[in-house]
């Protein structure tokens, strides 16, 4: 019984959560229903292009930053995430902020850009960084040293 609860740590819980589909794609129902804004201002979805079938998908990410006419989203699972491999194909998407939607153009930051990116957040956001990279680590299965950004110009 001890190993099993050895194994429930925050970093254990979120990690799993984060290989559960159902529990990923929880978010955008609440997107679609406009309830979005249950989950804060730290949260939006993306709805962008599938590079192969063309059709609309959907993401819920946290805001790494922000201002007036920018979002920028980290992708936890790096450049093979298939939401920032679509977004790569087709940068054209729409943005969902609580009940507000609106159409941006995404741009993948390069690794200098990213890693000034992720220290500002790492400075300004020190436990949720810690949380954050304790997940992905833990989900992945290797240290997280950078992450890839993505600069949502909104219009």
């Amino acid at each position: 019984m001890g190993r099993i609860l050895e194994n429930l740590t925050p970093n254990a819980l979120a990690a799993r959560a984060l290989r559960t589909r159902r529990l990923v794609r929880a978010p955008i129902w609440l997107y679609q229903h406009g309830l979005g804004a249950l989950l804060g201002p730290r949260m939006v979805m993306v709805e962008h292009i599938g590079r192969t079938s063309g059709q609309p998908r959907y993401v819920v990410l946290e805001v790494i930053e922000r201002d007036a006419d920018t979002i920028v989203v980290c992708s936890g699972f790096g450049e093979t995430a298939q939401w920032y491999r679509n977004l790569r194909a087709h940068p054209e998407c729409r943005v969902t902020v609580g009940k507000n939607e609106r159409r941006a153009r995404a741009e993948l930051l390069d690794r200098a850009a990213s890693d000034e990116v992720l220290d500002r957040y790492r400075t300004e956001h020190p436990f949720a960084w810690d949380r954050l990279r304790g997940a992905i680590e833990q989900a992945v299965g290797h240290p997280v040293d950078g992450l890839p950004m993505v600069r949502l110009s909104l219009h």
